[in-house]
């Protein structure tokens, strides 16, 4: 038997290279798949995953990883996303389920499950950097995807984009700590607050510097964690978000789709650990 042609992927066909030599080969839906705040000590991990129309429909202006580009060019690539994606989905993971699985466990998962939860099948999965296994389509795991894959560019900026929000409205509810600014990642600002401040609810206890802010670091992370103040006694700035959860502890907050547009007759077309 014959082994079948390699797929040759061209440098100068850039961000959309690899998903139109997977559509060449008969995977039209070629999903994507990233997280951000998975660097981050304070606030949840977020997964995206998104697939985009074939041709010209998906390419969209200024997509690139999301880290790459500034916050005002995120919002612009996000909505241009969430307008012509065949289907989107953004999925959360709590900083207590973080603390609780481990964070490699919640990347994989929240990926697993932003995957799962598209409401258009996937042909072929591309992720950024760590294989995902339990899918129902052939994968690929792309060293730096985000920046080589577009649709793991789109996913990365729905993650981005989801998380950034999150991170601004936990600033409001948990005043002092510059949530709104570094957005949980550590910077001098952060370490200084942990350092006055001490932990809040919505910090990962499981890692070194959190746990060493607590007094406490010689517990495992549930018994660091402060026991959440209920609203009936606190004042709003005490009361810590509270993110609905399924079994499994992870939070689906957007998915979507947009109509499949026909294809042309003859068409052939060629660590987050980010610095603030």
């Amino acid at each position: 038997m014959l082994a079948p042609p390699r797929t040759v992927v061209r440098r100068e066909g850039g961000l959309y290279a690899i998903e139109r030599a997977l559509q060449r080969r008969g995977f039209r839906n070629v999903a994507g798949a990233d997280e951000a705040g998975r660097g981050a000590c304070a606030g949840p991990l977020v997964a995206g995953a998104c697939i985009l129309p074939e041709g010209k429909r998906g390419e969209i202006d200024e997509l690139a990883d999301s880290k790459l580009l500034t916050a005002a060019a995120r919002e612009r690539v996000y909505a241009e996303v969430v307008k012509r994606a065949l289907a989107w989905s953004v999925v959360i993971v709590p900083a207590t389920e973080v603390d609780a699985r481990g964070l490699h466990v919640c990347n994989l998962a929240a990926m697993r499950r932003a995957l799962a939860s598209l409401t258009a099948t996937p042909d072929y999965v591309l992720t950024d950097g760590f294989p995902v296994d339990g899918l129902n389509a052939p994968g690929l795991a792309v060293w730096k995807g985000d920046r080589v894959a577009a649709c793991v560019a789109a996913a990365s900026v729905l993650a981005k984009v989801t998380r950034d929000r999150l991170m601004v409205e936990l600033d409001d509810k948990f005043p002092g700590y510059g949530f709104a600014v570094h957005k949980g990642y550590i910077t001098e600002e952060h370490s200084a607050a942990l350092t006055s401040r001490g932990p809040c609810a919505e910090h990962r206890f499981s890692y070194v510097n959190v746990a060493a802010a607590s007094g406490r670091g010689n517990r495992p992370p549930r018994a660091r964690r402060p026991v959440p103040v209920s609203a009936s006694s606190a004042s709003p700035e005490a009361v810590p978000l509270m993110l609905w959860a399924d079994s499994e502890g992870t939070v689906g907050v957007a998915s979507g789709e947009q109509p499949r547009p026909p294809v042309p007759v003859g068409e052939d077309e060629a660590m987050e650990g980010e610095k603030r």
